[in-house]
């Protein structure tokens, strides 16, 4: 008897077809894309659902608790694990905010395709198989939300698109993946520790605006000396290195760190900010001691989804920087 997996269908190139005007679009529904993998039968029992089509770039965060409910009623009713296929645009900010929020043993698993349905060499199917393969094992129970793509399991947390292109644009810097589907099976070697998250509501639906502000050669400060009065609750600084910013840049953001909380996370793709190494003005342990907050390991972005989670949840200072320490 197989297990039950549920698969969620949302968009993305997965589901792109080439269109009359041009390009390619969302047109295949979930069913469309079950009944053209006839494989899923033996990997498992499969149920399916497309709640709406939309390009991963167009993804909100009410439909992403959407998805979340959507998911854990799945589990509850007996599935032993869900499979959400949506665009590659966002999944590493999609498959963090749902790990945010995920406490269920039994796996979900987010994945979609670097080419469209028509195209030579899609991905699609072998994406949505192997995603189907890892849902329904029982090595993946108790890791949280993973993502699958190119036969390679990430961790929500880890994980970045790091190509525009290529099958295998999906890699955790620094880290690696937790394991493979090989010979049709899930194969996890590696299980990383998951922090503490914090619990996020039924009715979040929507989160509080935080910006992220990319630090760049030459930066005068003009944008973060703007932001507090822009309606943000929030900021995350994209900085520079170990966590660096010009010296023009220290007093305004200062004086933003008296408004509102200034989470420090750094542009390059592998390795964490740094805390005690450099004491230059505008170096991390400048800016650390003038009341920002590291961010850890976790890249820019999801820490913007972390910050807007504890926002809405009425985190004070102290309980900001702690949750960030949790990811470092």
């Amino acid at each position: 008897m197989h297990p039950t997996v549920h698969i969620i269908v949302l968009g993305g190139t997965i589901t792109m077809a080439p269109q009359a005007t041009g390009g390619i679009a969302p047109s295949l529904t979930g069913a469309d894309l079950v009944a053209a993998v006839p494989a899923l039968a033996g990997a498992a029992d499969i149920s399916v659902a497309t709640p709406f089509l939309v390009p991963g770039a167009s993804l909100t965060f009410p439909q992403i608790a959407e998805v979340r409910a959507l998911a854990a009623a799945a589990v509850e009713t007996g599935a032993a694990g869900v499979v959400v296929v949506q665009g590659t645009d966002t999944i590493d900010e999609t498959s963090f905010l749902l790990d945010l929020a995920w406490t269920a043993d039994k796996p979900l698993v987010v994945t979609g395709a670097m080419r469209g349905a028509g195209a030579p060499g899609a991905d699609g199917h072998a994406n949505l198989l192997a995603a189907t393969l890892v849902a329904a094992a029982p090595a993946a129970r108790g890791q949280g939300v993973l993502v699958v793509l190119n036969d390679e399991i990430h961790a929500a947390r880890l994980v970045e698109k790091t190509h525009t292109g290529l099958p295998s644009a999906f890699a955790s810097p620094g880290f690696g993946p937790l394991g493979h589907v090989m010979e049709g099976e899930a194969r996890i070697s590696l299980s990383p520790r998951r922090p503490k998250a914090p619990p996020i509501p039924p009715d979040a639906t929507d989160l509080p605006p935080v910006a992220i502000a990319k630090v760049t050669l030459g930066d005068d400060g003009r944008l973060i000396r703007a932001l507090p009065d822009l309606g943000y609750q929030g900021l995350v600084l994209e900085a520079m290195g170990a966590g660096h910013v010009p010296a023009a840049l220290v007093d305004p953001l200062q004086a933003a760190c008296s408004r509102m909380p200034v989470v420090l996370a750094t542009r390059v793709p592998g390795g964490s900010v740094f805390r005690h190494t450099y004491g230059f003005p505008g170096s991390e342990m400048d800016l650390l001691a003038r009341g920002l907050i590291s961010s850890g390991g976790l890249s820019p972005h999801k820490a913007r989804l972390l910050l807007a989670v504890l926002l809405f949840g009425g985190a004070d200072r102290q309980a900001i920087a702690d949750a960030f320490s949790a990811h470092g």
